[in-house]
């Protein structure tokens, strides 16, 4: 079975927009530095984000599957710009688990981070121009993945 996952982004003015989420709102803006209001973190934040929050999420799915008591975790990512893309990112790993422990759960949890997996296997990107047919943020209906989708796949 075939899930597919969506969202908008509704453009507020200038460098800001906004997205619905399910129940949650995200903003995006950019620094004053680069026309923005900073109403929110910039894209490629969010970018980094996306992977440095799902790979924490893995690493906890990895280690709950390996009965692993995580004392704490934090997982930083850190993107190397060239031009307008990241040349190099980083995925560091922090716990006070002993290090060969948490060395141990780093291949399993790439294995089922979603946005790992996107960035190591490219996906194919299509992008369209349409009428004005999305519908305005105040109807737009939260997207709720199939009961059948798990968010993690056994790991």
């Amino acid at each position: 079975m075939t899930a597919t996952l969506e969202v908008v982004a509704h453009w507020d003015g200038g460098y800001r927009c906004h997205l619905p989420v399910r129940q949650f709102e995200i903003v995006v803006d950019e620094p004053p530095s680069a026309g923005g209001t900073d109403g929110g973190p910039m894209p490629t934040e969010l970018f980094l984000a996306s992977l440095a929050s799902c790979f924490t999420l893995s690493l906890y799915h990895a280690a709950r599957k390996r009965s692993i008591e995580l004392p704490d975790l934090s997982v930083r990512v850190a993107g190397r710009y060239k031009g307008l893309r990241f040349e190099h990112i980083t995925v560091e790993a922090s716990s006070s688990l002993p290090r060969e422990q948490l060395q141990a759960l780093i291949e399993p949890a790439i294995r089922i981070c979603y946005v790992s997996q996107t960035l190591k296997e490219q996906p194919e990107i299509a992008y369209v121009a349409s009428e004005a047919s999305l519908p305005p943020p105040q109807a737009q209906s939260p997207v709720t993945p199939p009961q059948t989708h798990s968010p993690l796949p056994p790991g």
